[in-house]
């Protein structure tokens, strides 16, 4: 059955198509985010949705999502995602955060250059029939000083033009470089210095709880006096009471406003301060970007709903349309062994070890990781998958460490899964072959081989005589056939581990049987 997508907001007409195109069943329905309750309501019956910033993806409509796999917003922000609650419903948010960024650089080069020469006002003057040209005396922006607070995609653009003006670029970003910053030509600096030789301040950095109010009312009064600043990011990277103060007390000489604390902004403590420009979140309205970021996100969404393929993700690692095939049977290997484990496992869990070697380590491991922790938490906590499981085991304080090793022993690729619980650790380790199926070879230190199945029966004992014609006579006169039968040891006589595949579901009757065998340690079925 081809999978299901709901497009709430008003979108490109190309992006509704390229889903169709690619055997997507698509809805358009416009207007639906805007009602809240046929929202909720609807929302259920999707594997995708696709939005803009008008739908309100709230913790109430992601409970409704009862099949919804992936939401793509076509644009960088997601504050109209509950973003945690998708992840928790193992639910991949993806953004589209390249497709407006020229767009969203050039509104803030045009808001600074319009406050330098204080054009809106100007305008507003002349087509009232005025003639002021005395009042509006402006600056030149070249040999200024422009701050960048948050020099990545969008701030680098804006950096890269405003050396086309000649101004001097100094930039406050922790995530940037040194051989970063040589490379765009601008100086990195820490906040305080930025705020002090700057001429104007720009800024283009998320909305986090480090970020929130950066420019507070300490941070204003440590700017140059006659600073004039811009913001087309978001919201509440400003504290705009203090920056209204600051306006009024000429300390700051003029800010441009593309965003706002609150939106709609039908009223905001800027709205009537001298020197200050306000337009309605602007940054990306054209119609380039527009469409941009609307086929963008239809791609995403395909590549995911058809191939597995994981771009631009928030709570996801990316996987590559390329990489999705050769990735596919080891996501399902890390999957398989952390089940295994966690199947096995009674105790509290306190890390996860994961372990690589061969050419898998140098593949996308942050993904093979995620389905290993989602495989070792299925058995006790159910309804988790690769996109909930990271947050899950943060949340419930679980070490997870991953180490890379080269190619050992008698197999190309391995990967080996540890859990460290509060009374012991345990291992198992498996490898795809070349038939691209996942087998274990390894389990607690002990060397097997075996494929997993839906039903499996896992024994440990002694390694003594007539063991295996025991296990199987149980098993045959109570009607339980064997697929494949799997043995390891580490020693004659020493410690054993048998992994037999089933038909069926053992029944508590049986499994009791076997526990009860001479020189059997544990007996557990397990279910894949």
């Amino acid at each position: 059955m081809a999978p299901r997508v709901l497009i709430s907001d008003k979108l490109s007409p190309a992006a509704v198509q390229i889903f169709k195109d690619r055997g997507i069943a698509v809805d358009f329905e416009p207007e639906l985010g805007a009602d809240k309750a046929a929202f909720a309501a609807k929302v259920g019956a999707y594997d995708g949705l696709a939005i803009r910033s008008a739908s309100k993806v709230t913790e109430k409509v992601i409970a409704a999502a009862e099949n919804l796999k992936v939401i793509g917003r076509a644009g960088i922000g997601v504050d109209n995602i509950d973003v945690p609650a998708a992840t928790k419903r193992g639910i991949i948010v993806m953004n589209t955060p390249f497709g407006n960024s020229i767009t969203t650089a050039e509104h803030a080069i045009s808001m600074m250059l319009s406050l330098a020469r204080q054009i809106p006002a100007a305008d507003a003057s002349t087509q009232a029939g005025k003639w002021e040209k005395n009042r509006f005396m402006g600056v030149e922006v070249t040999g200024k000083t422009l701050g960048v607070i948050g020099c990545g995609n969008i701030g680098s653009i804006v950096a890269d033009r405003a050396l086309g003006l000649k101004m001097k670029v100094v930039a406050f970003d922790p995530f940037l470089t040194p051989e970063r910053a040589l490379d765009l030509g601008v100086e990195k600096v820490d906040l305080d210095a930025l705020l002090a030789r700057a001429d104007f301040i720009t800024l283009h950095t998320p909305l986090t709880d480090k970020t929130r109010n950066i420019l507070s009312a300490e941070a204003l009064a440590a700017t140059k006096k006659g600073v004039r600043i811009i913001n087309c990011a978001r919201g509440g990277l400003v504290d705009e009471e203090a920056l209204r103060a600051a306006l009024e007390e000429g300390h700051v000489a003029g800010a441009a406003f593309d965003v706002y604390s609150v939106e709609p902004a039908k009223e905001n403590a800027l709205f009537g301060a001298p020197n200050v420009i306000c337009t309605p979140h602007l940054g990306a309205a054209t119609t380039e970007a527009q469409e941009n970021v609307a086929l963008q996100v239809a791609e995403q969404m395909s590549d995911y709903l058809l191939t597995g393929a994981v771009t631009n993700a928030l709570n996801m690692p990316s996987i590559s349309a390329e990489e999705a095939p050769r990735l596919k049977p080891f996501v399902t290997l890390a999957d398989q062994l952390g089940s295994f484990a966690g199947q096995l496992t009674e105790t509290g869990i306190r890390g996860i070890r994961v372990e690589y070697a061969g050419d898998v380590a140098e593949m996308n491991t942050r993904a093979l990781g995620s389905a290993a922790i989602a495989g070792v938490l299925r058995p006790l906590l159910q309804d988790i998958n690769m996109v909930s499981a990271p947050a899950i085991a943060r949340d419930r304080g679980i070490q997870v460490e991953e180490v890379r090793r080269e190619q050992s022993g008698a197999y190309e690729n391995y990967v080996r899964l540890t859990v460290i619980t509060e009374r012991q650790e345990r291992s198992v380790a498996g490898t795809v072959f070349s038939d691209g199926r996942p087998r274990v070879i390894q389990i607690k230190g002990i060397n097997m081989e075996a494929e997993l199945a839906p039903h499996m029966l896992y024994v440990t004992n002694e390694d003594k005589p007539g063991f295996i014609g025991s296990l199987g006579m149980i098993l045959g006169n109570t009607g339980v056939n064997i697929a494949r039968f799997s043995l390891g040891r580490q020693a004659p006589g020493g410690d054993a581990i048998a992994l037999v595949e089933i038909d069926e579901p053992l029944a508590p009757d049986v499994l009791a049987a076997v526990n009860a065998l001479p020189h059997v340690r544990q007996a557990k079925p397990l279910a894949f």
